[in-house]
């Protein structure tokens, strides 16, 4: 019996330790880390080296790399991730004020179809274009609508 759970703590520690833990990609997404996963419904990422989650998603059906931000309301997209994803700014009225660590700045507001992370969908998603936005944002509308998330150390969990 010891023999035996010898070898299977061998074996775990060789599953865990030889599982590909995901490196930062060269466009600073964070990379999910599979080797964390904890259930079926979870997701875990790494960090970039700035110390911020960017995380790769779909707005719509359109690719979106998203900085998760608990800070913020909304769902947030770029003008040229919100064209992509089937929205003409041009055509939005950008009547909303909306705080942002740059201060006060015009928005328009939206209700997205998909949002996607991971394997992770949810339909009906408020949403703010604005039109100056260096980056498009995962904020509390998608991520108030998880099972659970945490943000501890360099990893967050994602739970559905």
């Amino acid at each position: 019996m010891r023999r035996m759970r010898t070898l299977l703590f061998a074996v775990g520690y060789a599953v865990v330790t030889a599982s590909p833990v995901a490196a930062q990609t060269a466009n600073n997404t964070a990379a999910e880390v599979s080797v964390l996963r904890p259930s079926a419904n979870t997701l875990v990422y790494r960090a970039g080296s700035d110390g911020h989650f960017v995380v790769p998603g779909t707005a719509n059906g359109a690719p979106v790399r998203f900085l998760v931000d608990t800070g913020a309301t909304l769902v947030v997209l770029t003008p040229s991730d919100a064209r992509a994803a089937g929205i003409d700014p041009s055509a939005l009225v950008f009547d909303k004020a909306m705080r942002t660590a740059s201060g006060t700045v015009p928005a328009a507001t939206t209700v997205l179809r998909d949002v996607r992370v991971g394997r992770i969908s949810i339909g009906d998603v408020r949403a703010a274009i604005i039109a100056n936005a260096p980056q498009s944002v995962l904020g509390m509308s998608f991520l108030s609508r998880l099972k659970s998330f945490e943000m501890q150390q360099d990893r967050l969990t994602l739970s559905w």
